[in-house]
């Protein structure tokens, strides 16, 4: 029996602009029933990456395949399969929310009823409004609606829930982790870690068009080595670098006042911070200990916070 194909697989993908290497060798691979998730700082090549493979770009080099087909050879058959929710989508601002919907029901061979797609992104209301009178959130929500009225088998997701509030979030959230459970396959950028930590199967991290970190959350967490980190903030003349020596810190980074120490034994580090400053003459101003999260792989591998990438 054949092997069925991976929805998305990718082999030293390339893409160049002039001397610019926007992608440079990626291996991708998203299993069916999952969610990939890619991350990276702006220019890291993850918005070139995704628009190769949804047919919007043609790469220099590597492969790109969609359920085991490129672009130049199944792309009819794979637009039917597929449902793309850019970070910026432009609709027409006089037509209404219902007929924008009943517009890309058109482009598909089987959608699914406009009213069924209504209730998933919570736009009953908001079915006669032109689409010019919505609201941030909801042209996003609207968005998605177009993103899954052909009932795809693959999700395409750049930053969904940017601009949405909390509740809006989450029923995005509920969204993908339902078409997860249907036995399809989500491909999501986002800036926002714990939504990659809650919705992603299988993380990649891009930076200057390479992967740089790779695996399930918890497994890209467990690479910093770190038990805790230590935030701290002092008041008087202090060089936060200094704690960056103490015994069982594994790495330090000072960024806008404050020192950031991942650390092994916490409660053995932690008054050894404490008496370093006093010992300068300082006070600590604030401090507080957390669980390494993405965020803080993300700063150890960039050198950046992904909200100021």
């Amino acid at each position: 029996m054949a092997e069925t194909p991976d929805p998305v697989r990718t082999q030293g993908l390339v893409k160049r602009y002039g001397d610019l290497v926007a992608v440079d060798g990626v291996d991708l691979r998203a299993r069916a029933g999952t969610c990939l998730g890619v991350l990276g700082p702006n220019g890291a090549g993850k918005t070139t990456t995704i628009e190769i493979l949804e047919g919007l770009t043609r790469p220099d080099g590597g492969t790109a395949e969609i359920f085991g087909q490129n672009w130049a050879d199944g792309g009819r058959k794979l637009r039917q399969r597929i449902g793309v929710q850019l970070q910026e989508t432009n609709l027409p601002p006089k037509l209404k929310v219902l007929e924008i919907l009943q517009i890309f029901a058109s482009f598909y061979e089987a959608p699914r009823p406009t009213h069924e797609v209504l209730e998933l992104v919570g736009l009953q209301e908001k079915s006669k409004a032109r689409t010019s009178e919505l609201s941030g959130g909801q042209h996003q929500r609207l968005a998605l609606g177009c993103a899954v009225i052909g009932d795809p088998d693959l999700l395409f997701l750049d930053e969904p829930t940017t601009g949405l509030d909390p509740q809006a979030r989450r029923r995005v959230w509920e969204i993908v982790e339902q078409f997860k459970e249907s036995g399809r396959t989500v491909l999501l950028t986002t800036h926002y870690m714990d939504e990659a930590e809650r919705l992603a199967d299988d993380l990649v991290i891009l930076d200057h068009g390479k992967i740089i970190s790779e695996g399930t959350p918890q497994e890209i967490i467990r690479t910093l080595g770190a038990e805790n980190v230590i935030s701290v903030e002092v008041e008087g003349d202090f060089d936060l670098a200094s704690l960056g020596a103490l015994e069982g810190v594994v790495e330090s980074r000072v960024d806008a006042g404050r020192a950031e120490l991942q650390v092994t034994r916490t409660d053995e580090v932690l008054p050894r911070v404490v008496t370093a400053v006093r010992d300068a003459g300082a006070r600590v101003e604030d401090l507080h200990v957390h669980r390494p999260t993405l965020e803080d792989v993300f700063v150890s591998l960039t050198g950046r916070h992904i909200r100021d990438a």
